[in-house]
């Protein structure tokens, strides 16, 4: 991969889902990073703040990379997260966009937690924000790559009936992104996602190729 001053010129902004933090995304930041990219991670208050500050923020923060290009990961909420800052304040060097367990068309299991008593104060604003504005098809401008979960164990799961196939919290029809460049299902849950070298593979594969390899055997170690 080519390099500007000394760092590879693409960097990967990984973005983190409802409840958690940066560290979360430590070992998939790992494995991009050893396939030769930049690879930083974007924390944010996922509960506290709502949807259009922290995709500001998250704008802001993709400003201030280097390199001539730079890919957006997002697992689920966080890649809710990069489609509305691509929408609110578009990254000029946006290269491919990635969705990992991303509830983009709906959140059955949102909707069943938010009916419990504390449910909604534990889920914040930011997902019934996105349910609620205008979305425009972001894939008619960028390669977005979606990938979906089937192993069903998840705090979803509990809370709410949720059809099959699904990653214990998102189904994959929840995933379905219109114009998305691919969309892949592969058998891990929700939070597994995080930890799953097959997870890592197919993210760095996207970002070379724009696609997936579909049962292609591509490792990043």
């Amino acid at each position: 991969m080519a390099r500007v001053s000394g760092l590879p010129s693409t960097t990967v902004v990984l973005v983190h889902g409802l409840w958690l933090s940066g560290w979360a995304l430590a070992l998939l930041r790992l494995r991009i990073a050893r396939r030769g990219y930049r690879a930083v991670t974007f924390s944010y208050a996922s509960v506290a703040d709502d949807l259009d500050l922290n995709a500001r923020r998250l704008a802001a923060f993709s400003r201030l990379q280097p390199g001539r290009t730079i890919h957006f990961a997002g697992h689920s909420l966080g890649g809710l997260l990069i489609l509305r800052m691509l929408a609110l304040e578009p990254e000029r060097r946006c290269g491919r966009v990635l969705l990992i367990g991303s509830p983009v068309r709906d959140s059955i299991a949102m909707r069943g937690l938010s009916r419990l008593s504390a449910g909604r104060a534990l889920m914040g604003a930011a997902l019934d924000q996105w349910y609620s504005i205008p979305r425009p098809d972001l894939g008619l401008r960028y390669e977005i790559g979606v990938i979906a979960g089937s192993l069903g164990f998840g705090l979803g799961a509990l809370v709410a009936k949720l059809p099959a196939p699904h990653d214990g919290t998102v189904t994959v029809a929840e995933t379905r992104c219109d114009s998305a460049t691919d969309h892949i299902v592969l058998p891990v849950s929700h939070t597994g996602m995080l930890a799953s070298v097959r997870v890592a593979d197919e993210a760095c594969r996207f970002f070379d190729t724009g696609r997936f390899t579909h049962g292609g055997r591509a490792r990043v170690g």
